[in-house]
Formats: structure tokens, sequence, C-alpha cells
């Protein structure tokens, strides 16, 4: 009886050539697994399974995991404000996590004896898929042919050739890898640091040429929940039409640099309205509806939040314990962002909220008090200063 093996599957090249030489090179019994976070089509889902199964494949499912990716991922990610080195919406590194749960889960499903992915030795992908298979089924078998025999693309093209598979895997400019959280471009710039990639690299093109365009996001304790006066029970739906609201005017892109899990550093465009848009529109609402030290923990909760999500590291229970204080945080974080749309760029207008602590009895900034005296203030700074006066009274030093 033959072995069975649950392939991480895209239909890309390299899942491609590891579903046939699994199948006839090595004898299992292939069941291929797209786990769907957002990055493909109801078209290119069935394209994929057809795909599949002329590589030889015993089953193939389509796993879609949108909404368990928002609610246990997406949501913190946008309550922590978390932008990797302060630019990058983790996407593509929180998606292979979700997608890799839902492999293994499968294939215990299943009772398969072994997984599999495509992952080659020089990316972070191929830990965080590893990482997820060990901790969850130590039992079962990992097998990474492209990594193991350090295949080249000319190799495995000539391989499902002679094996009488033919496809269009002719290698494109730029690799594309989209996502529901952002797309992720690479191509020859981003090998450089002195270059950056060009307009017709970004998978979306600049609809409206001149003007502006008003967008309006709702949260409800820190949630999206509405897109211009239009109410989304389903997160996902309004999460997408805030990025087709951005993509017209081609706002969201930028360079990401920064450390690999593995250690080297790695460089790669992005183009991401909709998260750029949203985290930053909620990052405006919580200046105004969350205290002064609300805000300085939860921006060192949500950056070792991001920081171990982009590590591998979404199983370590100390994540359910940022994701519990970043949730509390929330519970005020309810109102109405306005946005300026222009041409590659956007304006943070202002919020509305009944939270807003701007809007309060004690005074206005810069223009009037009305909570305390010009005398309070004189005896508050004079025991202000009292530490650095005994300093500089003790030591007998001069500023400097």
């Amino acid at each position: 009886m033959k072995k069975k093996v649950v392939l991480a599957f895209s239909g890309g090249l390299d899942t491609s050539f590891c579903a046939m030489y699994l199948s006839k090179d090595k004898g299992y019994e292939v069941y291929t697994a797209l786990a769907n976070t957002g990055g493909f089509t109801e078209k290119e889902c069935k394209a994929v399974e057809e795909r599949a199964y002329r590589l030889g494949a015993a089953k193939h499912v389509t796993i879609n995991v949108e909404k368990e990716y928002y609610e246990k991922s997406i949501k913190y990610m946008v309550f922590g404000n978390v932008l990797r080195n302060g630019t990058y919406p983790i996407s593509v590194s929180s998606e292979r996590i979700f997608q890799a749960l839902a492999i293994i889960n499968y294939a215990k499903e299943i009772g398969a004896e072994a997984v599999a992915h495509g992952s080659t030795g020089a990316g972070n992908d191929q830990v965080r898929f590893d990482l997820t298979f060990e901790v969850l089924a130590p039992q079962i078998e990992i097998i990474t042919p492209t990594r193991d025999m350090n295949l080249s693309r000319e190799y495995e093209i000539n391989y499902l050739k002679q094996h009488g598979f033919e496809a269009d895997f002719v290698k494109m400019e730029y690799s594309i890898n989209k996502g529901l959280w952002g797309t992720s471009i690479g191509g020859k710039e981003t090998l450089h640091s002195d270059q950056t990639l060009p307009d017709a690299a970004y998978p979306s093109r600049l609809e409206a040429k001149e003007g502006e365009e008003d967008l309006f996001i709702d949260f409800e304790q820190g949630e999206i929940t509405g897109v211009n006066g239009v109410v989304f029970p389903d997160k996902v739906d309004a999460i997408r039409k805030v990025e087709e609201a951005g993509s017209r005017w081609a706002v969201g892109r930028d360079m990401h640099i920064g450390d690999t899990i593995i250690g080297i550093k790695g460089r790669v465009g992005f183009e991401a309205a909709g998260s750029l848009l949203i985290i930053n529109a909620h990052k405006m609402l919580e200046k105004h509806t969350l205290t002064k030290w609300q805000q300085y923990w939860k921006d060192q909760i949500g950056n070792w939040y991001g920081m171990f999500l982009h590590e591998a590291q979404y199983l370590e229970p100390v994540m359910r314990d940022m994701e519990v204080f970043l949730q509390s945080t929330q519970r005020n974080v309810t109102g109405r962002v306005h946005i300026t749309l222009r041409p590659y760029a956007y304006t943070l207008v202002g919020v509305e909220s009944e939270h807003n602590l701007m809007k309060s009895d004690f005074g206005v900034y810069g223009e009037e008090q009305k909570a305390w005296t010009a005398d309070d203030v004189k005896g508050f700074t004079r025991i202000l200063g009292n530490p650095m006066k005994l300093y500089y009274n003790v030591n007998k030093e001069e500023s400097k």
C-alpha cells in the first residue's frame, strides 16, 4: 500500500515538480492541498486543481482559510499597527503560517505519513512550514525535494517535459505573490540596494490620473466595520473594498529591507493599499482615543507580536498572551477616519469618535486651560524639576 503525502500545492513550478516527482519517482499517493488565504480567485483555484490532477495527484483539495486568517492574525496585526521595520505589513509571512496550519491539519485528518512543500533553502518559508509541521505533528515526515536536491529551474522544467507535462513555466521578469493583506514583488532591482522597482512591476495600475477621492473607514473596538458608510459584516469584504479604492490611486507601494529568519538581509517590493490604509487609519484613531501609556505599551507589544509572527513563532504561547493585551486596548477604539486619496499618495484628514480625548472640558491645547490655574502649573513645574535640580546641585555640573 502506498504511503500518503500531503503536498502544499500552489501550482507553480516547484510544487508542480514535487507533485510529479513524489508520485512517479518516490511512489507516494500524493494529496495536493491549496490553502487559500485570499490570494486566489475561484477561477484560479479551479486551474490549480486541474493542474494537480494532470501531475498525478490522487486527490486535490482547496482549503479556504480567509476568515480564520483574519480572525487569528490580521485582526491582531491591525490592533498592534504591525508594520515590520515601520514599513512592511506582514503579509506573506503571516499567510505562510496559516497555510502551514491548514496543510498539517488536513494531513492529520486523512492519516498521511508525510507532508511536503516546495520551498527552497534560501528563504524564510522553509522555516515557517517546517516549524509548524514539526510542532503540531512531530510523527509526520517532512519531505522537501526542491530544497534537499538543490534543484535549478531548468532541471525541474526538463523533468516535467520528459514525463509528458507541458505548461507555460516561462520565468517572469518579476515574481508576484498576491494575498489578502498585500502583494510582494521580487525582481532584479530588489537584489541590489541602490535600485527600486519600476512602475510596470506593480500589479495594479493608476486608474485615477488626477484629482482626489475621499475614503471613510469605520472602526468598532479596533475592527474595520464599514467603508464609505456601507457596513460590512464580513471583515474580509471590507478589507477588499479598501484595497480596491486604494489601488485605483496606486497607493501603498514601497520597498521592505529587513533581516530574514536565516540571518541574511532581504529586500522585496510590495503593494499593500488595503493594509496600509487600514493600519494607518487605525493608528490615527488610536492617537485620539488611547491614553499616552496605552499607546506606549501597545507599541512595544505590537512590535514584538509582528517580529514573532515574521519569525515563525505564531505557535509560541506568549503570542496568545499578547493578543489578549492588544484586544483589551481596543475597547474605546471606535470611530470614523477620513482619508483623501490622490495619485500614489494619501492624507489622513481626521477622525470622528465619541471617545475622542481631545473633546474634553479640561482645555484647548495652546489656547486656554479650564481645569487648572496658572499657579497650579507653576507649582507643578517646580516639583517636576526637582530631580534635575538635585542632580546639578550635588554634582556641580553645568548643563551642556
